[in-house]
């Protein structure tokens, strides 16, 4: 028999205290200053995408409340009653999985079960993951419990789809919304992960890792996982791109360069290397997307001009290119010929660059006309 112990990365390295949530600093003071003013509020929300510390900020939330001596923001991860909430045993830490618990009947169970005293902790917490997932009917048999629970009961719900959950839900309760999590601070945690791990992973393989991401901490490091299991202790750049068909940033900086030089060759000879390659070429338009942003706003930063990809463009010129790839971004997605699609967006892309808005040339033409007559009375006057 072989061992049985090994966790994911996501979950070996999940929070455990607020100094573990990273990018959510306006959560954790709030509710930090909440606990040391005894200002705790009946119901909270946490919103936001997937991956960004919801579930874990309410477990974490949880400890704070019921550790012993408590509640304190900075309790000891390791006391009995934390390290029960965290392995999911305490008894008055109930976690409610809002999608398979989604009826009124299990509603109606809780409005029961609130009215008992907690036996272990001084709160009784009610986390609800998913929330949006209930039920109207579901909804509204928890509005009164909501509305005036007893004071021993805390609510906390976590969704990534507020616009479902019903506005009298939300209002009863403190919302906060979790944001992505910015690329830098998930390169440095999956830093320290891999260290604390023992793996070698380059700078390059961790940028191309927080870019798969997209702000969900939890996905990164799923990634990093399955990186360990496909090359071992030793993860470099070429071999994340492989796995996923990520394009690297030389490439797509070619790409951009190819498309401000209007050379329709390049253009078309980098497509043909990335689909040649196995390359997924939807991601590769939303990560030039991104090149071309940074480049934007490069140009707002230097007065309206930039040189990032090597011909000098306009502000004007990039808000248009940036456009067309955007407006192409469905029929690479859902057409039928995602590299065909790709590439009349691209070429668009670089017609669009080039043109000029109409209300600009009327401005130029009307200068230029102003000083036109100007000019003709002065030779008037010299003859």
């Amino acid at each position: 028999m072989g061992k049985s112990g090994y966790q994911v990365i996501a979950r070996k390295w999940r929070p455990q205290t607020f100094a573990d949530l990273v990018g959510q600093d306006h959560v954790v003071r709030t509710l930090s200053n909440a606990i040391a003013r005894e200002r705790i509020a009946h119901a909270y929300l946490f919103v936001g995408p997937r991956g960004t510390g919801k579930t874990s900020t309410a477990r974490i939330f949880a400890k704070a409340l019921n550790c012993t001596d408590g509640p304190k923001a900075d309790f000891d991860p390791a006391d009995p009653s934390c390290v029960s909430i965290a392995e999911g045993t305490h008894l008055d830490v109930i976690e409610i999985d809002g999608a398979s618990n989604n009826g009124v009947d299990q509603v109606r169970d809780l409005r029961e079960t609130v009215q008992y005293a907690p036996a272990q902790g001084k709160f009784k917490i009610y986390i609800i993951d998913e929330v949006h997932m209930l039920s109207a009917a579901a909804f509204n048999a928890l509005l009164k419990t909501l509305e005036e629970p007893p004071e021993h009961v805390k609510f906390v719900f976590a969704t990534t789809d507020p616009q479902k959950v019903l506005p009298t839900i939300v209002s009863r309760c403190q919302r906060f919304d979790l944001k992505p999590i910015p690329p830098p601070l998930i390169i440095e945690r999956l830093h320290k992960i891999a260290d604390e791990e023992q793996v070698k992973v380059s700078a390059e393989a961790l940028e191309s890792i927080a870019r798969m991401a997209d702000g969900g901490m939890r996905d990164a490091q799923s990634i990093l996982d399955q990186m360990i299991s496909f090359c071992g202790t030793d993860i470099t750049e070429p071999d994340v791109l492989d796995v996923y068909g990520l394009v690297s940033a030389e490439k797509l900086a070619e790409l951009a360069a190819a498309i401000a030089a209007g050379d329709h060759q390049k253009l078309v000879a980098v497509v043909d290397e990335c689909d040649e390659s196995g390359r997924d070429l939807v991601r590769l338009l939303s990560d030039l997307q991104a090149v071309v942003r940074t480049a934007l706003l490069n140009a707002i930063a230097g007065g309206g001009k930039s040189t990032q990809f090597g011909p000098e463009l306009t502000t004007e010129q990039i808000t248009r290119l940036l456009d067309a790839l955007r407006e192409g971004e469905g029929g690479v997605k859902l057409g039928l010929a995602e590299k065909i699609n790709l590439e009349v967006t691209l070429l668009k892309a670089v017609e669009a660059s080039r043109a000029r808005a109409i209300d600009s040339l009327i401005k130029e033409i009307a200068a230029l006309a102003e000083e036109a007559p100007a000019t003709e009375a002065g030779e008037k006057k010299k003859a």
